[in-house]
C-alpha cells in the first residue's frame, strides 16, 4: 500500500466495483418502481424520507434532490421518529423507508407505527428477504454483490446505490410532474444554474456607466469616455443609433494605421455594425455571444436604442461561467 501502483490499483477497483453495483440496478427497475411512482404523482401530501445511519444521510439529499426538482418531501430520522418526532407524517402522506439490511431495531419499531397510521410505505432496501420488505407496500430492491472493498463494514457500494434508486425516482417524478427549467429557476434563485436561467442583461447593465461618443469626435474625447466609463469601450452612436464600438484593441490598431492622430475622428477607428444585446435577453445568451465573438463588451440595446453596456466582468462576478 506505499507504492503510488498500488494505490492507484486500489482506487481503479473499488471505482469498478461500484459500477457493477450500479449497474446491476437496471435489472431491478419492475413494477413495483412504477407502482411508487404512481403513487408519488397521486400524493396529496409529501414524501416522508426515513433511515438510520449512512442510510439517513442518503436519505436527505434525496430529499433535497426531490424539493429542488418539483415532489415536497421531508425527512425523519428513524431513531427520533420513534421518540416523538412521528408527527412530521400526516395523513396523505407516503414514508419512504431507506435500509441496507431491512433489519435494523429502529427500522423494525418505526414500520409497524406507520402501518398503524395507515400510510404506504415505500421501501429502498437492500435484502429483498427482510422485515422492511416484508412490510412495504412497494419494493425498490438495491441488493448490491458486495461493498466496494470486500469484506468491509463500511456502507459504500450500497449506500450509492441507494442513492441512484432515488436519484432515478426523483428525476422521473420531475418528467411526469412537466417540471420546466423555469420551475428549476424558481426553486434556485440564489444558484449560478438558477441565474443563468432567469437573470437578464437589464439587470446588470445599468450598474455601468454608458459610454458614448459621435461619430466626429476626436481622439481626446474617445480616450476620456472610454477611461472615464471604465469599461475599456465606447459605443459610437448618432441620434440615439448604435453605429460602432471602439475598443482598447482599435486604439492600438489605430496607432499602427495613422502616424498623425491630431486629426483622427471617431468614425474613423471604430468597429462598424457591432455585435449587440437586447436588454431582455438572458444574461447566459450575452456570455454566450461574447464567447463566440471573442469579445469583453456588448453594447445593449432597447426598441432599437442604445441603452448601455455589459462587459464580461458583470457576469462573471454573478458566478456564470
Amino acid at each position: 500500500m506505499k507504492k503510488n501502483g498500488n494505490i492507484i490499483e486500489l482506487a481503479n477497483q473499488i471505482i469498478d466495483n461500484e459500477i457493477v453495483a450500479i449497474s446491476g440496478l437496471k435489472e431491478k427497475i419492475d413494477g413495483d418502481f412504477q407502482k411508487t411512482v404512481e403513487l408519488a404523482l397521486q400524493c396529496k401530501g409529501n414524501l416522508v424520507f426515513s433511515g438510520i445511519g449512512k442510510s439517513a444521510i442518503i436519505a436527505q439529499k434525496i430529499v433535497a434532490t426531490m424539493n429542488s426538482t418539483g415532489t415536497t418531501a421531508v425527512f425523519m430520522h428513524a431513531a427520533d421518529a420513534i421518540h416523538g418526532d412521528l408527527g412530521i407524517v400526516r395523513e396523505d402522506d407516503i414514508v419512504v423507508v431507506l435500509s441496507k439490511s431491512g433489519e435494523t431495531p429502529e427500522i423494525k419499531v418505526l414500520v409497524p407505527l406507520i402501518k398503524l397510521r395507515g400510510n404506504k410505505i415505500v421501501a429502498i432496501v437492500g435484502n429483498r428477504n427482510s422485515y422492511l420488505a416484508s412490510q412495504s407496500d412497494c419494493v425498490l430492491d438495491v441488493t448490491v454483490p458486495e461493498e466496494a472493498i470486500p469484506g468491509s463494514l463500511a456502507p459504500t457500494s450500497s449506500t450509492t446505490a441507494q442513492l441512484v434508486m432515488g436519484d432515478a425516482l426523483a428525476l422521473i417524478l420531475m418528467r411526469c410532474r412537466g417540471f420546466s427549467t423555469s420551475d428549476f429557476a424558481k426553486f434556485h434563485p440564489g444558484g449560478a444554474l438558477g441565474k443563468q436561467l432567469y437573470l437578464r442583461v437589464k439587470d446588470l447593465y445599468t450598474r455601468n456607466e454608458r459610454p458614448e461618443v459621435g461619430p466626429d469626435d476626436n481622439l481626446t474625447q474617445v480616450i476620456i469616455e472610454m477611461t472615464g466609463k471604465r469599461l475599456g469601450a465606447t459605443v459610437v452612436a448618432e441620434n440615439g443609433q448604435i453605429i460602432g464600438i471602439i475598443t482598447d484593441g482599435d486604439l492600438r490598431r489605430m496607432l499602427m494605421k495613422y502616424p498623425d492622430i491630431e486629426h483622427v475622428k471617431a468614425a474613423q477607428i471604430m468597429t462598424s455594425n457591432p455585435k449587440t444585446i437586447s436588454e431582455e435577453a438572458l444574461v447566459v445568451d450575452a456570455l454566450h455571444k461574447m464567447r463566440e465573438n471573442s469579445i469583453t463588451q456588448l453594447p445593449v440595446v432597447g426598441d432599437g436604442k442604445y441603452l448601455g453596456i455589459i462587459h464580461l466582468h458583470d457576469i462573471l462576478k454573478e458566478g456564470i461561467f
